[in-house]
């Protein structure tokens, strides 16, 4: 269990993370320069998607979706409630600075792309054939087919 705590919140930080060094360099790189700031923005959601892409690919494999999804969830949940409330604080923001709509914005953004690095790591490792329910599936198949015929007498 404590494994299972541990891998959740270094996975937290590890978002949030991301999400600090992106706005520290929007901020102290490309202050005031909204394109800069869209293309920095927009390749912190990249490497938030390839960090979770990363983790349902290695995940996949050896556990159960419904094992390492709950996992998933749970540090992404962490790491959205960090980011949106604790990360402006560290830049020198107020998370509603922007105004409501903007912060809600950013919660749907971070979760559309947070779900679709889930989905696309999860989704090539089904197409590979290496996830769990494949390989449990394959190995099933391999020692059925593995026994000797029975003979019935009568």
């Amino acid at each position: 269990m404590r494994e299972r705590w541990r891998a959740v919140g270094v996975l937290a930080i590890a978002l949030f993370v991301v999400n600090v060094v992106a706005r520290l360099v929007i901020r102290f790189g490309f202050d005031g320069d909204e394109a800069a700031a869209d293309r920095v923005t927009l390749g912190m959601f990249v490497v938030v998607g390839l960090i979770l892409a990363w983790v349902a690919f290695s995940r996949g494999r050896r556990y159960p979706v419904a094992q390492w999804g709950a996992e998933v969830a749970g540090a992404i949940g962490i790491a959205l409630g960090l980011t949106m409330l604790i990360a402006p604080l560290l830049v020198g923001t107020s998370p509603f600075a922007g105004g409501s709509a903007t912060f809600f914005w950013q919660v749907v953004l971070y979760l559309a792309a947070t779900s679709a690095g889930v989905f696309l790591g999860y989704l090539l490792l089904t197409t590979l054939g290496r996830d769990h329910r494949s390989q449990s599936l394959k190995r099933y198949a391999e020692t059925s087919a593995a026994k000797p015929r029975r003979i019935v007498r009568r």
